[in-house]
């Protein structure tokens, strides 16, 4: 199976749900199709005799592809690239898709982000300014400001830890998508603030609105 065997292949993944193709585009512009598409390329030559003892012929390599296609969908195109990488250069055998999963799924250390409760206890013991602290990444700060410095300083871990790893989670995924962090513009305050009326003055008012009312 050659080069023009692996080219009908892409050509009917061409044919799959639309969802895994424009809309599920990283920042690389790189699709879920196309990613699928990479992943089997690199399977096919850095384990070439056992990529063709697995896939024998184009319909069981297309069968293969749709399958992985469907079970990757929740992870970002170049998550599962960067994934595939690093099984290629540290496995001698063929990766089965639970294998691939995996590595998706650690996919974290692929970017340089730190697990989940490192960054926690990192965003905890961050000195103020926040902005100026030398992050390990900058996901750690986002999140961090996302979740409330005010909350994750009074609160307890149990109720704090798992709020920030929500959104840690989310900014992750942003990462792994290529997206720009930077660019994300923080929430506005308020144009107007409304101050809390001394107990004098709300019993004006108050007196004031009976009157109106004729009460």
């Amino acid at each position: 199976m050659g080069a023009e065997a692996s080219s009908a292949t892409e050509l009917v993944l061409e044919g799959v749900d639309a969802r895994y193709s424009t809309d599920s585009k990283d920042g690389d512009g790189l699709d879920h199709i196309a990613a699928i598409n990479r992943v089997f390329s690199q399977l096919q030559f850095a384990y070439h005799n056992q990529y063709y003892r697995a896939f024998p012929d184009v319909d069981s390599e297309t069968i293969a592809k749709k399958y992985w296609l469907s079970c990757l969908e929740d992870y970002a195109p170049q998550q599962i690239v960067a994934a595939v990488k690093t099984i290629v250069r540290s496995q001698t055998f063929l990766p089965s898709l639970a294998e691939l999963i995996k590595a998706c799924e650690r996919g974290g250390d692929l970017f340089g982000l730190p697990s989940a409760r490192d960054a926690y206890y990192e965003a905890c013991s961050a000195p103020s300014p926040k902005k100026d602290f030398a992050w390990s990444h900058p996901a750690v700060y986002y999140a961090g400001r996302a979740a409330g410095w005010y909350m994750l300083a009074n609160e307890g871990q149990r109720r704090a830890q798992p709020i920030f790893e929500h959104h840690y989670q989310v900014f992750c995924q942003r990462v792994m998508r290529g997206e720009n962090l930077e660019d994300l513009s923080p929430t506005p305050l308020p144009s107007r603030v409304n101050k809390r009326l001394d107990p004098a003055e709300a019993k004006a008012r108050f007196a004031k609105l009976r009157t109106e009312l004729d009460l």
